[in-house]
């Protein structure tokens, strides 16, 4: 997660978003695919970022336009590696809840949804990591940083902290994916790809509830 913290927290190139990503991205059987090693070290899983018969240039994938992958592609992915556990892990019903969030606004702005789940499965380690889970629903890393400060429970330092390991960490928690996570997340791709003055109306609206989470740097 860390190449995307110094990602979010600093105004880059859209080919520098998508260079870091391309670290965790190879090429199996014509398709490309994009792959991350789970917490425990012992497992390699693949995340495939088109439908089959086809490949893509990962440095050049656009965050504008068609979505490289399927809403069934991505929900069985995230379905079969979610965590077993159902009282701490999304099970069939939550990723699919989350993937058509992301498949609807997404198209809805005309940008790449798989790509960001992509990103969002390599981020989380597929919906697994503590900070994707509830309550945080944080998709991407958004705000956090790394830092920690001792305290207790019920006095958080500030907005955009998380009461975890007996400490305060900083990163921001959202109160749903649907109506926050998703949008906070694709809002911010958007932000990085597109200058005020390109986007649309829509995609405007998106940006915008975006950086009213967590601005990007001046």
């Amino acid at each position: 997660m860390e190449q995307f913290r110094s990602l979010y927290d600093t105004r880059v190139s859209r080919r520098t978003l998508l260079g870091a990503l391309a670290t965790a991205v190879v090429t199996v059987g014509g398709r490309v695919v994009r792959g991350h090693v789970y917490p425990t070290g012992t497992s390699q899983v693949w995340l495939p970022l088109i439908q089959a018969g086809g490949t893509i240039a990962v440095n050049d994938a656009p965050i504008l336009g068609p979505a490289s992958g399927t809403v069934a592609q991505a929900i069985a992915w995230f379905t079969a590696n979610a965590n077993p556990d159902p009282t701490v892990g999304y099970q069939q019903l939550d990723c699919t809840t989350i993937v058509d969030a992301y498949q609807q606004q997404g198209d809805a702005v005309g940008m790449d949804w798989f790509l960001a789940l992509a990103q969002m499965s390599v981020e989380t380690g597929g919906l697994t990591s503590w900070w994707s889970l509830r309550p945080q629903r944080n998709p991407a890393g958004i705000g956090v940083t790394g830092q920690v400060q001792a305290g207790t429970p019920d006095a958080p330092p500030g907005p955009g902290w998380a009461w975890h390991n007996n400490q305060w960490e900083e990163g921001l928690s959202f109160p749903s994916w649907t109506t926050d996570s998703v949008p906070a997340h694709l809002g911010r791709l958007l932000a990085y790809a597109l200058t005020d003055a390109q986007a649309n109306p829509a995609q405007q609206q998106l940006i915008n509830q975006a950086l009213a989470y967590r601005p990007l740097p001046q």
